[in-house]
């Protein structure tokens, strides 16, 4: 069974199908802010998406990372260090992308197993 979660027109924020969540791309809370900043509002939302669908970070299989330039690879690599609990980090993809805004810094896509 699939169940999808917010689901509009595009897309739904979260997809689960046989234990596995899908979240849907994940950005900042305050395009104004930096990287760091960017970076950590970022992970916040895919903090309370987790939760919301029975996960956590823990529970995290991979991420795919789009960072608009690669200048700030280490400052977000910094937060993303801090963030990810030791011994559970994802298989992860980072890649320099075009933004859909040009203010946004970072986007991310997590897929993660239900608790």
């Amino acid at each position: 069974m699939i169940e999808r979660q917010e689901t509009k027109q595009r897309m739904s924020r979260i997809v689960k199908h046989n234990g596995t969540i899908y979240l849907c791309g994940q950005v900042c809370a305050d395009a104004t802010q930096g990287i760091a900043e960017q970076t950590q509002t970022m992970l916040d939302k895919v903090d309370l998406l987790l939760t919301q669908s029975g996960s956590s970070r823990e529970h995290m299989l991979s991420a795919t990372i789009y960072i608009k330039n690669m200048a700030d690879f280490a400052e977000m690599n910094a937060v993303w260090d801090a963030w990810v609990p030791e011994g559970h980090a994802p298989a992860r993809a980072c890649v320099e992308a075009s933004m859909a805004r040009d203010a946004l810094l970072v986007e991310i896509s997590v897929v993660a197993a239900e608790k």
